[in-house]
């Protein structure tokens, strides 16, 4: 009888910080007053539920449960933009500029789940996120870059 040696690394790590990232975009939806923002930081949010939703199964087989935590660098970077958006003048840009950091951080984050050795289950569905990761993140940047400062 084989035994199974392949193992998932790294998916709950992923969903925590995209759970922190689904937390501060909707922050963030109350802090802003352009409607266009809101929907935008919508879109982001379902796609990193979808994401959550699809790596789950991963998160149970890696640690034996499903994964509800939260990265602690994102709620810091939460905790700093609500700070310094209660003096900026441009509340928008304040938001979309460390929401784009956020973006970063799943990015690495997904780069060093794809270093470890995965099951091709997970490789192939952290492939998928990536992609949709990617989007997000040039959506994001693009956001950024046509912000005024």
């Amino acid at each position: 009888m084989l035994q199974q040696t392949e193992s998932v690394h790294h998916i709950t790590d992923i969903i925590k910080v995209m759970n922190s990232g689904i937390e501060f975009y909707q922050k963030a939806k109350e802090k802003v007053d352009d409607q266009s923002y809101q929907g935008f930081f919508n879109r982001m949010i379902d796609a990193k539920a979808k994401a959550i939703f699809e790596l789950q199964p991963f998160a149970v087989e890696e640690k034996g449960d499903l994964e509800t935590g939260t990265d602690n660098l994102v709620k810091a970077r939460e905790t700093y933009t609500q700070a310094v958006a209660k003096l900026s003048s441009n509340t928008e840009f304040t938001y979309v500029d460390q929401l784009e950091e956020v973006e970063d951080r799943v990015l690495e984050e997904l780069d060093d789940a794809l270093s470890k050795e995965q099951t091709p289950e997970s490789e192939a569905a952290l492939l998928r996120i990536k992609v949709q990761a990617k989007e997000c993140h040039d959506e994001m940047k693009a956001l950024q870059n046509g912000i005024v400062h």
